[in-house]
């Protein structure tokens, strides 16, 4: 990690990164999409990209596993649990070590459309889950349906080891695809998925020293405080007004993006 970049980061900054947190953990608890706040902060303060997209990983994994508390007993059987488990691991190892080795420059041209994706997937979250919930998208599940949803979570996992903003939505689709119904049950098994992903991810940005360690402290405190705030004014403010603000923020941060890649 460079000493240069470190020290560029004014104290204001992190400051600015906790409230951001809060705002995200804030926004994960009720519509989803926390890291559409999150990863453009820490890359406009002056982070690196890929080290942005490895602190932001870690930074709000504590804030996921809260998610996976909250559904434990809704969780299926202990075979689609490791049946998906499996590839999930394999794939947020991959897609580690694919953001390690992307170079500065490439990743972030990436980083708008990465973030542009997440957005779309963010607008599309609700109407589609309502047709999974009403089994609309499901089909008899046979062993050619539980081979393309195994490879659709390895996708996902590379996906989500790379990035990882919107990987939610992606997951239910390949529950899905594997004949799952029970929207709770499919939330709880979304959520425990998601911590191993981002979990093997966040170990292996560790361990090769990408990580910021200051913003992913403060992330991490003020993600799991924004949740529990969440659940409080949930009611009051609504999903659907939420959704609607990270959408605009989503489109907003990915212009921004490309116009700070643009200009070099």
């Amino acid at each position: 990690m460079d000493p240069a970049v470190v020290a560029a980061i004014a104290p204001w900054k992190h400051g600015l990164v906790a409230v951001v947190a809060v705002a995200g953990g804030f926004v994960n608890s009720i519509a989803g999409g926390g890291s559409l706040l999150t990863f453009p902060t820490l890359v406009w303060i002056g982070i690196p990209p890929v080290a942005a997209s490895a602190t932001n990983t870690v930074g709000l994994l504590p804030g996921s596993l809260g998610g996976v508390v909250g559904f434990r007993r809704h969780l299926p059987e202990r075979s689609v649990i490791v049946l998906l488990a499996v590839p999930s691991l394999v794939g947020g190892v991959i897609g580690a070590v694919l953001l390690l080795r992307t170079p500065q420059d490439v990743f972030e041209g990436l980083a708008p459309v990465l973030v542009f994706l997440a957005t779309v997937l963010l607008a599309v979250q609700e109407p589609l889950s309502k047709r999974i919930s009403r089994g609309s998208l499901v089909g008899e599940r046979t062993t050619a349906f539980v081979a393309a949803g195994v490879v659709f979570q390895l996708l996902v996992g590379v996906y989500g080891g790379f990035f990882g903003a919107g990987i939610g939505i992606m997951m239910l689709a390949a529950l899905a695809i594997l004949g799952l119904t029970d929207i709770h049950q499919m939330n709880g098994l979304k959520n425990l998925l998601a911590v191993l992903i981002n979990g093997v991810a966040a170990v292996y940005f560790a361990a090769q020293g990408a990580v910021f360690w200051t913003d992913a402290a403060l992330m991490a405190g003020a993600s799991i405080a924004g949740g529990f705030g969440g659940a409080a004014l949930a009611n009051r403010l609504g999903r659907r007004l939420v959704r609607k603000a990270v959408i605009a923020i989503g489109i907003a941060a990915s212009v921004s993006l490309l116009l700070k890649f643009l200009g070099g």
